[in-house]
């Protein structure tokens, strides 16, 4: 229906790393009314120099974590599907977990990670990974009723994602004004103590509103977060 509130899930590797790439926009949105929902691939458990943590140990920490990160934006919930950081593989089972959770949620519009290398900076593998596999669950498996069948005997029907949006590229063409929510962002950041060490002091703020400025500059907005928006046949 029109007045339906928009339905977005996020597809990402590590807890973290939706509030590094788009957690303005995940604010923005939440704060307009759209529904959110959070898909995390791995459990973060070797995100760490700390050599007396165990790595079951520092994934639930890293759990807690994002949790409360995703309170502090405004998402509706979090799906963690639980493998080990750095073990992403592009797998049947991997993809028959993501086709669940969108068949579950049912959204409008998906965000993921860019899954191909850039030239700015190394890509985590797990990053690649699970932006490709995000891009391949929307289409077209999660489409189609003859993919993962196994779904249907759960009530879980076959859905048409409308929108993907990749952040991270070289290429964007679609912006989204933060300059309103960075300092949310940056309050969500710091939720993630165990990977922000200087999560208090001025420079850590300031390194984020620059990154947001310098990603707006571009598009004309004080400060912005940036993705290739592709728009899905129906």
């Amino acid at each position: 229906m029109a007045d339906e509130p928009v339905r977005v899930l996020t597809v990402t590797a590590h807890p973290d790393d939706t509030e590094f790439g788009f957690g303005g926009t995940i604010a923005r949105w939440a704060d307009e009314g759209r529904l959110i929902w959070y898909c995390i691939a791995t459990n973060g458990d070797k995100g760490t120099s700390d050599r007396s943590l165990t790595p079951p140990q520092l994934a639930a920490i890293r759990q807690k974590e994002q949790l409360a990160a995703a309170k502090t934006l405004g998402v509706q919930d979090v799906f963690f599907l639980g493998y080990p950081d750095g073990e992403l593989e592009e797998t049947r089972e991997f993809l028959g977990k993501v086709v669940r959770v969108i068949r579950q949620v049912r959204p409008d519009i998906v965000i993921t990670m860019n899954p191909y290398p850039v030239t700015r900076f190394v890509q985590h593998r797990d990053h690649r990974i699970a932006g490709q596999v995000a891009i391949d669950a929307v289409y077209p498996f999660a489409r189609d009723h003859l993919h993962f069948p196994e779904h249907l005997a759960e009530g879980l029907e076959p859905h048409k994602v409308g929108e993907l949006y990749i952040s991270g590229t070289e290429s964007s063409d679609t912006v989204v004004d933060i300059s309103g929510y960075i300092d949310r962002k940056i309050e969500a950041l710091r939720c993630h103590r165990s990977q922000m060490q200087n999560a208090d002091t001025p420079d850590f703020a300031e390194r984020f509103k620059m990154n947001a400025a310098r990603s707006g500059e571009p598009f004309g907005v004080p400060m912005a977060e940036t993705f290739r928006r592709i728009e899905l046949r129906r």
